[in-house]
């Protein structure tokens, strides 16, 4: 009796050493995201399971081409999966399907070939200035990809945090790395 007793009692301090340290780590570092839809395809298909790292910016701010997961701003219950694309006080343009950033400093078209397939079209003329802390996001799959042409820009504190790795499926297996622009 009194080694089953220990069996339990050793079994109750594994466990609970256990969930000390994996749930603040999947509270506060980490997070699943399990991807639903076709608006992030070429370079996310629905069902591909992905890790999200919900440390960094708290450090440092998101960078333009970062993939990132975040609150809904119509409704902050959903999480959606962007790729940012124009940061705070830019100016993102959209002429002939093509992309452009117009800040204080410069003014230059966005090479997107890191990420899409040279035929994709990013729509028609648009125009959209971007507050101190806001960021202007769009999906991979422009032509199927609810974002920030059509709702407006996220706000820093709706972001989750950035994508970092795949998981699944196996085959797909990556570590997740922004374009250098």
């Amino acid at each position: 009796m009194k080694k089953i007793l220990l069996f339990f009692w050793e079994t109750l301090q594994v466990v609970l050493l256990s969930l000390l340290i994996v749930i603040p780590i999947r509270v506060f570092v980490f997070q699943p995201f399990i991807v639903r839809g076709i608006s992030m395809e070429p370079s996310f298909h629905a069902g591909d399971y992905l890790i999200v790292d919900e440390l960094s910016f708290r450090f440092r701010e998101p960078k333009r081409g970062e993939v990132i997961v975040f609150r809904f701003p119509g409704d902050p219950s959903q999480r959606y999966i962007k790729r940012i694309i124009g940061l705070p006080r830019e100016t993102v343009v959209i002429e002939a399907g093509r992309v452009k950033i117009i800040s204080e400093s410069s003014e230059f078209w966005l090479d997107e070939s890191f990420y899409l397939p040279g035929n994709v079209f990013s729509g028609d003329n648009f125009k959209k200035s971007l507050g101190s802390d806001e960021y202007f996001v769009m999906g991979d799959n422009r032509a199927h990809s609810s974002d920030s042409r059509l709702w407006g820009a996220v706000k820093k504190e709706l972001i989750i945090g950035r994508v970092i790795l795949r998981l699944w499926p196996p085959s797909a297996f990556a570590k997740v790395e922004a374009p250098v622009y």
